[in-house]
């Protein structure tokens, strides 16, 4: 079996355009991302591979993701595209490019890319992604060249608001 896992970044600052990738977490944003993913330690899901945006509220998210489930900071991957630029065909090959030594597959970015990203890949996930939704999808797989688009069983979806 392989799991992916999609996270919208936490809460973040309001602000323009002008600086948009600079954006930092809010303290809502900040303790949200450590709830959440407290709770998938107790799940325990824990991630081979995290890939990240580079902007600063997703970047700092999945920051907080690796501390709360021992994953070294400096082996996140971040690619630029993930800010905006990505397609969801794009999104399928890195997916399917994944060595197959990795079982749990972390992925963060930004909506409404990664709405979209956990509709395409699971063919039953109807939910809604406030900041800090993560989406858990199982694909009952030996290898991710098998992971196709729609293929994937929803989980678990884990928001902030679960733990008020």
């Amino acid at each position: 079996m392989k799991r992916l896992v999609i996270v919208r970044h936490a809460k973040a600052e309001q602000g323009g355009y002008h600086n948009d990738f600079e954006r930092e977490l809010t303290e809502r944003g900040i303790d949200d991302a450590h709830k959440v993913a407290k709770d998938l330690l107790e799940w325990e899901i824990f991630p081979d591979k995290m890939i990240s945006s580079p902007a600063a509220r997703a970047l700092t998210t999945a920051r907080i993701f690796a501390s709360e489930l021992n994953f070294p900071e400096n082996k996140i991957i971040e690619i630029k595209d993930f800010y905006f630029d990505y397609t969801s065909r794009e999104f399928a090959e890195l997916v399917q490019q994944t060595a197959d030594t990795t079982t749990n597959l972390f992925t963060f970015g930004h909506n409404p890319f990664m709405y979209y990203m956990a509709k395409h890949m699971c063919g039953n996930f109807n939910g809604d992604m406030p900041t800090c939704s993560t989406v858990v999808i199982d694909f009952n797989i030996e290898s991710w060249k098998d992971a196709k688009p729609g293929k994937g069983n929803f989980f678990l979806h884990l928001y902030p608001k679960l733990f008020k």
